[in-house]
């Protein structure tokens, strides 16, 4: 089995691009230090091999059912978790005081690149474990976070989140679900819940729902101003901690997926035929406040797994690639002479290069949010400069590795040729299971929206003038170096493109055209996206060039692949942003002006 990630990638982003060892200067990781983190670093990725990848396609081809009763699952799903929560990874983050092991978060998410790249099913439940657990950890009491969140780390519970509704999709506004108060100060929750993943399993003994809903009150404002946010165990929780008897929530059915089939997805009904009691998190009417902090999380998340399943598609073909003999040079006109590996034809390295560009851009991209998460935490430099980054950045997060590490399983397969068509080789399950992300935690199109309409804007423009800045001072550094300076160039180039329609979509917003300035929001984060990628390449082709003066052979091949991928996302994808830009400087009313009978 091929690294599902290169450990050599993984520490040249952690350690040479991002300076993680750094945090341990800080109070906060100052117990930790660089052995530390390639310990934790390398038990995942051993477990990640041995428990997680050996059933992935097991997994995939025996989905989770539901006899009307339970849902089953296969048994090694269980054994991997059992090990994950025995090896401390749900809490890697969680401070001590909390029951965790007080890493950084960074390190935390390098290590769920692996365990997703190896298995994203089952790598599923933990996911989004932790992200209930946070959520609780910053919005709830201290009571809640010692009978809910206390549990969650422990690995004993598990947790969801419930937002849409069979009616509702994305538009949270318009959920029905609601939240009858009692007189023992809990709530009733009666209504629906679509697409939750985790929803029910017994994987653990009780599962904690975080759940969208509107109270019933006179006094509740609508659509989202209206929204709440409650904790609904699958088991009723006692003052102690103890668990009572079965709550009021209800598997109304399974949806079966194209991928990603290892975590269960349910439709859940809440006090259909038993009273559903739920509990309060943070002030009413203030849910979806509280719920983005779970959400923003599971976006940088979303990103971080599409970039890992991505990586596992390029180690996967990449491998096929070297060992698979077929053709000849263009030179060798001789039919007897041997073959040579595919590796050797132009067009399949140029589909490696796309793959090698987007997932190392990608892993890149996440990582670097999560060190803003770090220094955010735990108060390291200009705290404000690091919020208004991970503002602007978390929907390109998301939503750039979504997109175009998919992008990068469809070349995975093309390499393969009919294998890579077929359930013989990993590749085609990679391609089904990443076509998930570009869709759950917001879709592309929403995270165009958000970035152009809302945090481009924030704070006049703070968040994105700082981008602009970090870009730009990467840019004018490297320009010295003359093997870079044509790249350096292209970058402020396109910069200055990206700013300029910035601006002149900024006006239009701001002169009530916004249906006219959001019609290519989606192109929009796109390109802004490209621009970001093509600077983190940068920065990685900067400190590669240098390294290779005193490298072994291993690494000097090593920078010199970081060279060429930087080169080829240069010359093949960031020449995509003066096009773009030059259709949203046309405020482009195609999409617009098409009228749905014409469709």
């Amino acid at each position: 089995m091929t690294d599902l990630i290169k450990p050599r990638d993984l520490d040249f982003l952690l350690y040479e691009l991002l300076d993680v060892q750094a945090l341990c200067e800080h109070a906060q990781f100052a117990d930790h230090d660089r052995e530390t983190f390639d310990a934790v670093l390398e038990t995942a990725r051993t477990l990640a091999r041995d428990q997680f990848a050996t059933h992935a396609a097991k997994l995939d081809a025996n989905e989770p059912t539901f006899d009307g009763e339970r849902v089953h699952l296969i048994p090694e799903v269980k054994q991997a978790l059992d090990a994950y929560i025995e090896g401390g990874f749900l809490g890697t983050a969680f401070a001590p005081e909390h029951g965790g092991l007080g890493l950084p978060y960074t390190v935390s998410q390098a290590c769920a690149a692996l365990f997703t790249a190896a298995n994203v099913g089952t790598a599923g439940y933990p996911f989004l474990t932790a992200a209930a657990a946070n959520l609780l950890r910053i919005v709830g009491s201290a009571d809640q976070q010692a009978r809910y969140m206390a549990p969650m780390i422990e690995g004993r519970w598990f947790g969801t989140m419930c937002l849409s509704e069979p009616q509702a999709g994305s538009s949270l506004g318009d959920i029905k679900t609601k939240a009858k108060l009692r007189d023992d100060g809990r709530y009733e929750i009666t209504g629906t819940k679509m697409w939750i993943s985790g929803g029910e399993h017994d994987l653990s003994e009780n599962i904690v729902h975080m759940v969208l809903a509107k109270i019933d009150s006179p006094d509740t404002p609508p659509g989202t101003k209206g929204i709440s946010l409650f904790a609904v165990p699958k088991f009723r929780v006692g003052d102690d901690g103890s668990l009572g008897q079965r709550n009021g929530v209800k598997l109304a059915g399974l949806n079966h997926k194209m991928g990603y089939r290892g975590t269960v997805n349910t439709v859940l009904n809440f006090g259909e035929d038993e009273p559903c009691i739920g509990e309060l998190i943070g002030p009413p009417n203030q849910g979806l406040k509280g719920m983005f902090h779970m959400m923003n999380e599971a976006r940088i998340g979303v990103g971080m797994g599409a970039a890992a399943i991505g990586y596992a598609g390029y180690t996967a073909s990449l491998d096929y690639a070297k060992h698979r003999p077929q053709g000849r040079p263009l030179t060798d006109r001789d039919p007897t002479s041997k073959p040579v590996a595919i590796v050797e034809h132009a067009d399949v390295r140029r589909l490696l290069l796309a793959q090698k560009a987007a997932v190392e851009g990608g892993l890149a991209l996440c990582l670097y949010c999560a060190t803003l998460v770090d220094q955010l935490e735990a108060g390291i430099g200009n705290t404000d400069e690091h919020r208004q980054l991970l503002d602007i950045l978390t929907p390109i997060a998301k939503s750039w590795p979504s997109e175009f590490c998919l992008e990068a399983n469809k070349h995975a397969i093309q390499v393969l040729g009919g294998y890579g068509y077929t359930r013989d080789y990993p590749v085609e399950r990679y391609y089904r299971d990443n076509r998930l992300n570009p869709i759950h935690e917001g879709t592309h199109g929403i995270q165009g929206l958000d970035l152009l309409g809302r945090k481009v804007l924030l704070e006049n423009g703070a968040a994105f003038k700082l981008l602009v800045r970090e870009v730009f001072h990467t840019a004018k550094i490297v320009m010295l170096d003359d093997a870079l300076a044509a790249e350096a160039r292209a970058l402020t180039d396109a910069l200055g493109h990206v700013g300029r329609v910035t601006k002149l979509l900024a006006s239009e917003l701001a002169a009530g055209r916004a249906e006219r300035a959001l019609a290519n929001a989606t192109l929009y984060l796109d390109t802004l996206g490209h621009v970001v990628i093509a600077w983190l390449w940068l920065k990685q082709a900067a400190i590669a060039r240098p390294a290779m003066n005193h490298a072994t052979d291993a690494d000097r091949d090593f920078y010199a692949g970081k060279i060429a991928a930087c080169r080829y996302f240069f010359r093949y994808e960031l020449p995509k942003v003066p096009m773009n830009v030059a259709l949203l400087e046309r405020l482009d009313e195609t999409t617009l002006r098409a009228e749905p009978a014409s469709l």
